[in-house]
């Protein structure tokens, strides 16, 4: 059985599907690994190290997918009408895709089912313990979390820690991190390895104790509405208008106080909730620095724009496209570990096929197509 790694085609994409120790996995479990060149280069792997870890070497994406049973891709592969050569194009019935699908919005999970392609979206996977392995979203989210603290420090023109010198005391930077899942805990964690003040938001209060174990300050409105603010998948949920008034006052009160906000607030299948008004930064101190993990779903931050760094009132607002890709050579390492982990799930060593087991809730949870249907619960509604 054949697997397809394909090179990435999508702007400021720099990672990989899989690295040479995953393509020595994959061959250890009977499967026959092909790479495209350049598939690794944004990530600081040759040609020569996938080469050397047992793979082929395909000279172009039509050579990588030819004959290929499974297609490994870390972003959904480039449809017709996109910016970019088309690979659904390349792509035949009965294939395997995996990799992260962008599974709301568009019409792409219709083309996946209309060319028979049974795919998987990794962004499904479910938040269980047998599943820590697989998760492409946590695993991300941790290296950009960590890194939005650093790009706040490159844009912010002061030191981070307390400094006691000669000439004086240097007080320490006052950071507010906005969302303390898994981004956001990184991003306190970050922040006080580097010395700063920290506090944080959630509307889940079951985030209180890790951020108060991180050593940050909580700050948030507590009722009954935020002690149900978790979905059963860990994620937060969708509060009330009245809920979001009363936090957005606190948080006005809080915000003017800061010089760093970091915002990680996203709700999956919907627009990232509004946190940061244009007032909250016409209330902060010139120079002060805002980090939107969120802008490529809208953004948390009134003002961000994907892709640059702009300023409004005296505040620069950092709206970092696709932000692992920022750290690739960690984020594919990671990816690609989740990714054979899931894809062990679906291949048994030496049985030369795919198993697709649908009473594994993982398996079922993650499955896109099938047999030209949409089969994801959440999906298949919505395409009725």
């Amino acid at each position: 059985m054949k697997i397809a790694v394909l090179k990435e085609r999508r702007a400021n994409e720099a990672r990989v599907a899989a690295s040479p120790d995953t393509v020595k996995k994959m061959i250890g479990l009977g499967l026959a690994v092909t790479v495209e060149s350049g598939a690794g280069a944004g990530a600081a792997i040759p040609d020569q190290a996938f080469a050397e870890a047992g793979a082929e070497i395909a000279r172009d994406a039509a050579g990588a997918v030819s004959g290929a049973d499974i297609v490994l891709k870390v972003q959904r592969p480039v449809g017709p009408g996109e910016a970019g050569p088309n690979e659904l194009a390349l792509m035949r019935q009965g294939q395997v895709l995996i990799g992260l699908l962008a599974p709301y919005g568009g019409d792409h999970v219709q083309a996946y089912a209309a060319l028979g392609l049974t795919a998987f979206a990794l962004e499904f996977v479910p938040r269980i313990t047998r599943a820590q392995t697989m998760d492409v979203l946590s695993s991300q989210a941790n290296l950009a979390g960590y890194k939005s603290v650093l790009d706040a420090a490159s844009e912010f023109g002061r030191a981070f820690p307390m400094m006691m010198t000669a000439a004086g005391t240097i007080a320490p930077a006052k950071v507010l991190v906005m969302g303390a899942g898994v981004a956001g805990l990184q991003a306190i964690a970050t922040a006080r390895r580097l010395g700063a003040v920290v506090s944080a938001t959630d509307v889940r209060l079951a985030a209180k104790e890790q951020v108060k174990s991180l050593g940050a300050a909580f700050v948030a409105v507590e009722n009954d509405e935020s002690r149900q603010a978790e979905t059963s998948g860990g994620y937060a949920k969708e509060m009330s208008d009245d809920y979001k008034r009363q936090q957005a006052a606190l948080i006005a009160d809080t915000i003017r106080k800061q010089d760093v906000v970091i915002t990680t607030a996203l709700i999956p299948g919907r627009p990232a909730p509004r946190l940061v008004s244009d007032a909250m930064l016409a209330s902060m101190r010139p120079g002060s620095v805002v980090v939107d993990l969120a802008v490529e779903q809208g953004g948390n931050v009134e003002g961000a724009e994907l892709g640059r760094v702009v300023e409004k009132h005296g505040v620069k607002i950092v709206g970092h496209a696709n932000v692992p890709s920022r750290l690739a050579v960690d984020a594919s390492q990671l990816y690609a570990r989740n990714l054979f982990s899931f894809l062990a799930l679906l291949v048994e060593k030496g049985a030369g096929a795919v198993k697709i087991d649908l009473e594994d809730e993982i398996v079922k949870g993650t499955l896109l197509t099938k047999d030209g249907q949409i089969v994801n619960p959440a999906l298949a509604k919505a395409a009725e």
